[in-house]
């Protein structure tokens, strides 16, 4: 099998993207760019996000057990690439900005969806994590959605 090919294939499954934060030790934002998310189960709220080991995200999902899953709406498509870089120079996008629940878990401001969710179980599948996590608290706002397909960013047509 071809890992490219692979990649290919999934690159034609149309999908949204959602900025994962986590806080660092200091209490600074960090965020990750993903796809690999779902809805788990409704009763109880689960969620899950799959995280790459090697990912900078990891280690601190393992230790605070805790992240934040925010939708990204079509006007965030800049703040959805720096996340998604691992060469970036700065821990924050100077457009993100963020507002923090109740238990302190970061969410992007204007971001379609918000969730804040505890780890309940984690998988280790392949070379990535699978974290489940029970959703402690929801935001919901109005906007249309960005897109990621074929390796490319998007909007949906009207």
């Amino acid at each position: 099998m071809d890992p490219d090919l692979f990649r290919k294939a999934w690159g034609n499954f149309a999908t949204g993207a959602a900025l994962v934060t986590t806080l660092e030790e200091d209490g600074t934002v960090h965020g990750m760019t993903a796809n690999g998310i779902a809805s788990i189960s409704l009763d109880p709220m689960l969620v899950m996000v799959c995280v790459g080991r090697k990912a900078n995200t990891y280690p601190i999902i393992v230790e605070t057990r805790r992240y934040g899953i925010n939708i990204l709406s079509e006007s965030q498509q800049s703040i959805g690439i720096f996340y998604a870089s691992s060469a970036r120079k700065s821990i924050h996008d100077p457009n993100a900005t963020f507002h923090f629940t109740d238990s302190g878990t970061a969410f992007l401001d204007n971001a379609l969806s918000s969730m804040d969710c505890h780890v309940v179980s984690q998988y280790d599948e392949g070379d990535h994590t699978i974290f489940i996590g029970k959703v402690d608290f929801v935001e919901v706002n109005q906007g249309r959605p960005l897109i990621f397909f074929d390796s490319k960013w998007d909007s949906l047509s009207n």
